[in-house]
């Protein structure tokens, strides 16, 4: 299949905010995989020209309601303003997509502080500064929300060059579980989805040829993901097909260790 499937309605009526969706990844697929199943979307990003235009280009769709607003997760007052603007803007927030995190490649030999730091401040504390605002936002609202937070395969495997990457997508597995059963009680669930490789510009880029070809032949299907097939997972963890599915990390591959 090399397009995402027909809408089937999963989230019409609700309000959702998706975090680092600017540009061509995960986070814009979601946001896109939303709309079309009727939510109405927040996004947001830290890169400002980016995100203006991810917001200008899911306008066009039809019948699309979308709203922007810039926020850094590493910073408490921002994450705060993005729930205040996507409240003010939509009346209430339905599902929170944590999306936001930070790569790079550094053997633990050369690591310094400061990328051990980067990457678990953006990836790991980036997505529980919105999990907690979130929960206490469904808290106020008086309704059951749902949080979808985005790990990763390499939380399970191991990868050289990652340690700062697969130690923060671990502790997002772990967030996400005992999260969940803290929120509970409000009736509010937290899952995660677990990519492994997903295939978009930016990581092209960034990603040597035969790291990618390493990276591919793992794969069942031979091939990378295209964003919209995480999407897909994301939303079936928004939706009310999983009302009795919390503290659980999908993992959108086979590599589910």
């Amino acid at each position: 299949m090399t397009a995402p499937p027909p809408a089937h309605g999963l989230l019409v009526g609700k309000t959702a905010v998706v975090t680092a969706a600017a540009g061509t990844g995960i986070g814009s697929a979601v946001a896109r995989r939303m709309l079309a199943e009727g939510a109405r979307v927040l996004i947001s990003d830290r890169h400002e020209r980016r995100l203006a235009a991810t917001r200008a280009e899911l306008a066009e769709l039809p019948g699309a309601e979308i709203a922007a607003v810039a926020c850094d997760v590493t910073d408490e007052t921002q994450v705060q303003r993005m729930f205040d603007a996507a409240t003010s803007t939509f009346g209430q927030v339905d599902v929170v997509v944590n999306n936001a995190g930070l790569g790079g490649t550094a053997s633990i030999l050369d690591m310094t502080d400061e990328q051990w730091h980067r990457v678990l401040d953006v990836t790991l504390n980036g997505t529980f500064r919105c999990t907690r605002a979130a929960v206490r936002l469904f808290r106020e609202q008086g309704n059951a929300g749902v949080v979808v937070n985005n790990a990763s395969v390499i939380g399970w495997r191991a990868q050289a060059g990652q340690a700062h990457y697969a130690a923060a997508k671990a502790g997002v597995m772990a967030l996400t579980r005992c999260a969940a059963l803290d929120a509970a009680p409000l009736g509010v669930r937290i899952n995660a989805v677990a990519p492994s490789l997903v295939m978009h510009e930016n990581l092209a880029k960034v990603t040597s040829d035969e790291l990618l070809a390493e990276l591919t032949a793992r794969e069942a299907f031979g091939r990378s993901a295209q964003p919209w097939e995480v999407a897909n997972a994301v939303v079936f963890l928004a939706s009310d097909y999983s009302t009795y599915l919390t503290g659980e990390v999908i993992s959108v591959s086979n590599q589910h260790p």
